[in-house]
């Protein structure tokens, strides 16, 4: 089997971008950060096409609810 070769990367990552990654593993999101992302995602993967608005989809998000 071949080699993979993105595997073979000497790929260095900048102390910054550490630290960052580190703080945003430990931040907890809040319940509006969430819905915001959800938001986001929805609005992010709906066709470029169509008529569809982030707040439009923030308006359906308020009236859906999962049931638990």
């Amino acid at each position: 089997m071949p080699a993979r070769k993105q595997l073979q990367s000497n790929l260095t990552i900048k102390p910054e971008l550490k630290r960052l990654l580190a703080e945003a593993r430990e931040k907890e999101l809040s319940e509006e950060d969430l819905k915001a992302q959800r938001v986001s995602f929805a609005f992010g993967n709906a066709p470029a096409d169509s008529k569809i608005t982030k707040d439009s989809v923030q308006l359906a998000s308020q009236r859906i609810r999962l049931n638990r």
